[in-house]
């Protein structure tokens, strides 16, 4: 798979990103992006020639796989690093939206094109809680299908057209268990990046909207209310996720 319009996307947004953003971009650039062309594709590879068990019962291997594997782990991480950096293109087309207007009208109608304000600044807020919830989804989905965050080095499986219950090995269980490991860490760091900057950005603008209207005694502008409504969301999506998080066994 080439990685290369992914790569340019992210690129692209790096420059309308905050700090925290940067380093986000960094973790998903290196951390993630890299290791997983560079070593995870290798270690998952043939992954289901691979999976043997203690009996040559045609069919009973291949059915054995999808019921402990129902999709392959390296496709599920392929595609939850696809969709967790696809929403930095909603911030891509908005600029080049305000580029592609000021020319179409021939004259000035922003102070930049790419300054972090008003209908942009929710583009990016509403990229960053895509993101998390993406990065929440894929872990849930996760856990879900494999029963935990673990590589067991055998499993045992009846399912028919296997004659009895059959033990089934599955290739190098500890380095794929050390990936594992990796994948969700750093999963879960990009989550508390993206929570941490849609805090910041929040809190940020909030304050200059009360700091506006106090000095100027002007009344709210209505993306000021945007804020604060955004920042009563952010706090009720941080308690659905504490309650999902308890409510699993």
């Amino acid at each position: 798979m080439s990685w290369g319009f992914l790569r340019d996307i992210l690129s692209g947004v790096n420059k309308y990103s905050t700090g925290i953003g940067r380093i986000w971009l960094a973790i998903v650039f290196i951390f993630r992006l890299l290791v997983y062309v560079v070593a995870a594709e290798h270690v998952w590879k043939d992954e289901q020639k691979e999976f043997e068990c203690n009996i040559r019962q045609p069919g009973c291997e291949n059915i054995c796989f999808d019921h402990f594997f129902p999709i392959s782990q390296i496709r599920l991480w392929a595609l939850q690093l696809i969709m967790v950096s696809t929403p930095s293109l909603l911030v891509v087309l908005h600029v080049a939206y305000r580029e592609s207007r000021e020319k179409r009208h021939k004259m000035k109608l922003y102070k930049t094109p790419g300054s972090m304000d008003g209908g942009l600044l929710c583009t990016y807020l509403i990229s960053l809680i895509f993101k998390t919830g993406f990065e929440i989804g894929f872990l849930v989905l996760f856990y879900k299908l494999y029963g935990g965050f673990n590589v067991p080095r055998l499993v045992k499986c009846d399912m028919r057209p296997c004659p009895n219950t059959v033990d089934c090995y599955i290739s190098k269980p500890t380095e794929k268990k050390v990936f594992l490991y990796f994948v969700v860490v750093t999963s879960c760091l990009c989550i508390v990046l993206n929570v941490s900057e849609l805090s910041y950005l929040i809190f940020k603008y909030t304050i200059k909207c009360y700091l506006e209207r106090y000095n100027k005694k002007k009344p709210l502008p209505a993306w000021c209310h945007l804020q604060i409504l955004k920042a009563y969301t952010l706090h009720s999506i941080i308690q659905s996720v504490k309650m999902l998080i308890s409510s699993e066994p």
